[in-house]
C-alpha cells in the first residue's frame, strides 16, 4: 500500500519460512517518487548535447533515507529503541565505513569520485538535460516540478542497532518488526563531470550519431576541443534544498560566415529541493534458513539459562545552542552522559544540511566535560596529528583504508591568510570523532563516560585558522550567511538481551556497561 508524505510505515524483518534470519545479509528495497523542484530550466541547451549532460540526485548512503524508527518485538515496541534522527546517526556510522566495502556494495552507497565518473552503481538516479526539459519544459511557475522514481535499497547492518547482528533465531526469540519514516531532505545532488558523462554517451550511442548525419558528431568535437578549465561548477555534493554552481547551458555560437564556432559554457546558481514524495513499494529481502528439530532444542536449551547477547551502539543527537562568531566558538550543552564511548561533532553550514558537513577549518578545538578534555590537546582540524587521530577513531589503518572524500575532508584546506579556496573535490564528509577513554587499573577501557543520569556541561571552544574575511567557516558565503550552531553527538553502547523463555523475549539495555551486561550473563 502507497506511504503518502511523511507517514509511517511499518514491515517485518522475519520470514516464517526460516528459523534463523540472517540479518547481515538483508535488506530494505524502498521504491519511492519524489517531486523535484528546479528554479531554473536549463533551456539553453543544444540539442547535442542534451543527452550527454547530466546531473545526479540520490544518497550517499541509502540508510540515509530513514529518518526515525522503532523496534518491534513479537508485536511490541522495544523500549529505548526509538530513534528520531536515524539519518544523523547513519552519517557518522557510513562515513567511516572502509573504501572497500563502499565500492563493493554496488547501489547502496554514493562516492562523489564514481559519480563524478559517471558510475552507474551509485544510490541514486541519473537525470539528463533532455529529460528535465521534457518534463519542466512547459512550465511557467517557479519552482519547476519533476517527479523522479528512487529505488533505494538499506541494508539491516548499516542501520547502527543492528550493526553487529549475524545469524538471528527468529523462531525461538520471537519475530522482529521496524517502523520508520522516510527523510526527503536526506538527499543530495551533484553536477556528473560532463567531459565523462558525453564521452560515454557518444561511445554508447556511436551507431545511432553516425547514422543520424554530422552535426550533433561536429558539436560534441567542438566541445572536446573547446571545454575551458574557466568553466567551474561546484564540485562536491549538495544537500537538497540548498544551492549549488551548475552547467545551465551548453551551445555553440557562430564567429565567421564561414562556419567557424564557439563553445558556450553558462553556470549559475542553482536550488533543487523536493517538494513531496509518494512511497509505492517496500520490500524486506531477509535471508535465513531452517534448522533440525534437535539443532533448535540444543540451542533453545542453552539459552534458556543465559540470554543471547547482541552488542550494538546508539547516537543521541545534541545542538549546541550558539553559534561561531567572527574570534571563534564557546558554547556549552548540559546532557546526561551514559556508557558515551565517543563524541562526534559536526558543523552545518546551513539548517537544512543533515548528509553534508565540512571542515571548519579551527585551531586550538577542544571538548571539555566532567573535568577532562578530549582530545588532551587542542586541535587543528587539517594537520597530520588530526588526521592520524581521526583515522585512529574510526579504526581505518592501512588493513581498512577510509575513502577518498573523508580524507580530503579531513586534510584539505578551504583558506589562506588571504584568500578563501573553492573545493576540488567533495570535501562534504566532515566530521570529528573523539574516544572517550576510561582509566581502569592501570589499563585503558573503552567503556565510556557515565553521569548516572545527571547533567553535566559539555563545552566546546574553538578558534579561526584564518580570522576575518578568509574564515570560510563563519563566512559561509560572501553574501553575509552565517552557520547554525554545531551538533555535539554521543555514541553510547547498548545491547539486545534475547531469551527463549515464555515463547521468546527481548529486552534492548541502553543503562549498563558491558563488563556489567557480561557479568549479569
Amino acid at each position: 500500500m502507497p506511504a503518502l508524505f511523511d507517514k509511517e510505515i511499518i514491515i517485518s524483518l522475519s520470514d516464517s519460512d526460516h528459523d534463523v534470519t540472517q540479518i547481515q545479509n538483508s535488506f530494505l528495497s524502498i521504491v519511492l517518487t519524489a517531486n523535484l523542484q528546479f528554479d531554473n530550466k536549463f533551456e539553453q541547451f543544444d540539442d547535442s548535447y542534451k543527452d550527454g549532460v547530466v546531473l545526479f540526485v540520490g544518497l550517499k548512503s541509502g540508510s540515509n533515507i530513514i529518518r526515525e524508527y522503532t523496534v518491534y518485538h513479537r508485536g511490541r515496541t522495544i523500549d529505548g529503541s526509538l530513534q528520531n534522527d536515524a539519518t544523523t546517526e547513519s552519517f557518522i556510522y557510513n562515513t567511516i565505513k572502509p573504501k572497500s566495502e563502499k565500492n563493493n556494495r554496488k547501489h547502496i552507497h554514493s562516492l562523489y569520485e564514481n559519480i563524478h565518473k559517471f558510475d552507474t552503481s551509485a544510490c541514486g538516479t541519473y537525470i539528463t538535460m533532455r529529460e528535465i526539459e521534457e518534463a519542466i519544459g512547459q512550465q511557467t511557475n517557479v519552482p519547476y516540478l519533476m517527479p523522479v522514481r528512487f529505488r533505494i535499497s538499506v541494508p539491516l547492518d548499516d542501520l547502527l542497532i543492528f550493526s553487529a547482528f549475524t545469524d538471528y533465531p527468529n523462531g525461538m526469540f520471537g519475530d522482529l518488526k521496524i517502523k520508520f519514516k522516510i527523510n526527503p531532505n536526506a538527499f543530495v545532488f551533484a553536477q556528473v563531470n560532463p567531459t565523462v558523462s558525453l564521452a560515454k554517451y557518444y561511445t554508447m550511442n556511436k551507431d545511432e550519431l553516425l547514422s543520424s548525419g554530422q552535426q550533433k558528431l561536429m558539436d560534441i568535437d567542438l566541445f572536446f576541443r573547446n571545454w575551458s578549465l574557466t568553466f567551474q561548477y561546484t564540485k562536491q555534493f549538495t544537500q537538497l534544498g540548498c544551492t549549488a554552481d551548475l552547467i545551465t547551458s551548453i551551445r555553440t555560437e557562430q564567429l565567421t560566415p564561414s562556419g567557424l564556432k564557439n563553445l558556450v559554457c553558462d553556470i549559475a546558481p542553482v536550488t533543487i529541493s523536493i517538494k513531496n514524495y509518494v512511497v509505492t513499494e517496500v520490500t524486506a529481502n531477509m535471508a535465513g534458513y531452517k534448522a533440525t528439530d534437535a539443532c533448535i532444542a540444543k540451542v533453545r536449551d542453552f539459552f534458556s539459562t543465559r540470554a543471547f547477547v547482541v552488542p550494538a551502539q546508539r547516537v543521541e543527537i545534541w545542538p549546541f545552542p550558539t553559534s561561531a562568531t567572527l574570534t571563534g566558538i564557546r558554547t556549552s550543552q548540559n546532557i546526561p552522559l551514559s556508557h558515551v564511548t565517543d563524541f562526534v561533532l559536526l558543523f552545518p553550514k546551513d539548517a537544512r544540511c543533515t548528509t553534508c558537513f565540512e571542515n571548519p577549518c579551527y585551531q586550538n578545538m577542544q571538548l571539555t566535560t566532567c573535568g577532562r578534555n578530549f582530545p588532551d590537546m587542542p586541535m587543528n582540524t587539517t594537520d597530520q596529528q588530526f588526521f592520524q587521530l581521526q583515522l585512529n577513531a574510526s579504526n581505518l589503518d592501512l588493513l581498512f583504508e577510509a575513502t577518498d572524500e573523508f580524507e580530503d575532508a579531513l586534510t584539505t584546506p578551504r583558506n589562506t591568510a588571504t584568500r578563501r579556496l573553492n573545493a576540488h573535490t567533495d570535501l562534504t564528509s566532515f566530521m570529528v570523532s573523539l574516544q572517550c577513554e576510561r582509566n581502569s587499573n592501570g589499563t585503558l577501557t573503552f567503556d565510556g563516560l557515565d553521569t548516572m543520569n545527571q547533567n553535566t556541561s559539555v563545552e566546546l571552544r574553538g578558534a579561526p585558522i584564518y580570522q576575518g574575511v578568509t574564515d570560510c567557516y563563519y563566512n559561509v558565503d560572501t553574501n553575509g550567511k552565517r552557520p547554525p550552531p554545531p551538533i555535539l553527538c554521543t555514541v553510547h553502547d547498548t545491547f539486545w538481551l534475547f531469551s527463549p523463555n515464555q515463547g521468546g523475549s527481548c529486552h534492548y539495555n541502553t543503562t549498563h556497561s558491558f563488563d556489567e551486561v557480561i557479568t549479569s550473563v
